[in-house]
């Protein structure tokens, strides 16, 4: 690469593109819900998730379904029947969300600390 060509995202940092597939939003905790309960229909995991509307867990759905990361298994019957399933790619995360949880459990009341002192001392400063 010459010296005065910037780097793809990729070269600045290589896990950038695993990044944006695991944790662009909704993803998580589709593969979450999946993993912890086992094949489901989509009006199981609407619920388990809340407050995701339909038209964007069917977008996420699908999406995920072409990264590999969960099957879709589409019975023909009446009515018809469409299941979710994570796929051994997805659950192949599963040590890296448990690490996750790990460290967020230790840490995550530090960064609201952070916070909380950072806001206070900011709040008494103008923005210049």
């Amino acid at each position: 690469m010459r010296a005065d060509a910037l780097p793809t995202p990729e070269q600045a940092c290589p896990i950038a593109p695993v990044v944006d597939l695991v944790f662009s939003r909704w993803t998580t905790p589709i593969l979450w819900a999946l993993n912890e309960f086992g094949r489901q229909r989509f009006v199981e995991l609407e619920r388990r998730i809340g407050t995701i509307t339909p038209k964007v867990l069917t977008q996420r759905l699908r999406q995920l379904e072409r990264d590999g990361l969960l099957t879709r298994t589409y019975h023909a019957e009446v009515p018809p029947r469409v299941e979710y399933e994570i796929s051994d790619l997805g659950r192949s995360l599963a040590p890296l969300f448990a690490t996750l949880s790990v460290w967020s459990t230790e840490n995550l009341p530090k960064v609201e600390e952070a916070r909380s002192a950072y806001d206070e001392t900011h709040r008494a400063r103008p923005l210049i």
